[in-house]
């Protein structure tokens, strides 16, 4: 035990000196997360931020500056790319949708490495047959060993153009392959 912890502070201390952002590995092949509370605070912001992503901008201190972001439609890395992912919901939302929602249901941390979130986007658009968007998904974040967030990967419960075709009037959206 004494020798697992002496090396989990040797392995933080070596990656804070080099900047690096992958975790250290277990035997078991998980990444150890040296600094709970970082991750509680990670899991805090998360539950506060993500219900009015579409209204507030994010904060963007639990993420490292190299985060990995991918979606079905998206694969990017940089914190300046991921916030520009977050404005351009914001600004589309505003523009596409007369109401628009993201519903967070439950946020936890799986593992040590890992926190899930699980989500649904509903909202209303703003075109005169006023078409409903719906769709649920959750996103997986990864942490390095000083608890910040390294990888968001989102999974949507369908397609992307299935997603997409929810914005056709209804005697159209049925006839679409």
């Amino acid at each position: 035990m004494v020798n697992n912890v002496c090396l989990v502070v040797v392995a933080v201390w070596a990656m804070s000196e080099s900047g690096s952002t992958a975790g250290l590995t277990s035997e078991s092949g998980s990444t150890v997360v040296a600094n709970q509370a970082q991750v509680d605070r990670a899991i805090a912001t998360l539950n506060a931020e993500l219900p009015t992503l579409f209204t507030t901008d994010l904060t963007y201190d639990i993420y490292t500056p190299d985060i990995f972001f991918q979606d079905p439609v998206n694969t990017f890395k940089g914190k300046v790319n991921y916030r520009i992912i977050f404005w351009t919901l914001r600004f589309h939302g505003r523009l596409f949708f007369t109401q628009l929602f993201f519903d967070l249901h439950h946020v936890e941390q799986p593992s040590a490495d890992t926190i899930r979130a699980d989500w649904t986007v509903r909202g209303t658009l703003r075109l005169p047959w006023q078409t409903k968007l719906l769709f649920n998904g959750y996103s997986i974040y990864s942490l390095n060993a000083q608890g910040y967030i390294y990888r968001h990967i989102d999974t949507w419960d369908r397609p992307p153009g299935e997603i997409l075709r929810q914005f056709l009037p209804a005697k159209f959206a049925a006839k679409t392959p």
